[in-house]
């Protein structure tokens, strides 16, 4: 939730708190905090000498408070690092599965995934984080094709033909919600 003022921030948790108590239910204690976090935070923060404003973590995303090549104010939203480290992990260990599976069915395979990934992730201002999975992806298919036999080298010119053929470009999906929204054209 986000709100102007901090009084009303704070009278609006007392009020949920209760409101849940009613029906014997409790916010988590870690989930859930109040912070300064807007168009204002970093002045605000900067005059009182505490620092840049703080980042949470939600949906998978780091919220981050930036701003845009014209000097104003956005939300910057970056993918947890440890949600990307998560899903690179589980397709290697799935790599180790389909060691000897058909190079057509493990790249239908891994478009499926890399799709998903970017069309979830692909928001504004997070395209490093959405190419850094693609390359890693390509690279960790490049590692598993090598260890298919012990005289085994894929070079790198046809892994990039493999990557450009079964891996979806990584690239922004969705808009800026102010745009999605039709606030700016």
């Amino acid at each position: 939730m986000g709100f102007q003022d901090r009084a009303e921030a704070e009278r609006f948790l007392a009020e949920l708190r209760e409101r849940l108590a009613k029906f014997g239910l409790e916010l988590h204690p870690e989930k859930t905090r109040l912070l300064e976090f807007g168009a204002y935070a970093a002045e605000s923060r900067r005059r009182a000498g505490t620092g840049k404003p703080e980042t949470f973590n939600f949906l998978g995303f780091t919220h981050i408070c930036g701003k845009k090549r014209n000097g104003r104010f956005t939300v910057v939203r970056q993918t947890i690092r440890g949600r990307m480290q998560a899903k690179l992990s589980e397709v290697k260990a799935e790599f180790r599965r389909r060691l000897h599976d058909p190079i057509r069915q493990v790249g239908a395979w891994l478009g499926a995934v890399v799709r998903g990934h970017v069309q979830y992730y692909g928001v504004p201002m997070n395209s490093p984080a959405i190419a850094q999975f693609r390359f890693r992806v390509g690279w960790l298919w490049h590692r598993a094709l090598e260890r298919r036999s012990q005289t085994g080298h894929v070079s790198w010119e046809r892994m990039r033909r493999l990557v450009e053929q079964w891996l979806p470009p990584a690239r922004i999906c969705h808009p800026y919600p102010l745009r999605r929204l039709g606030v700016v054209t």
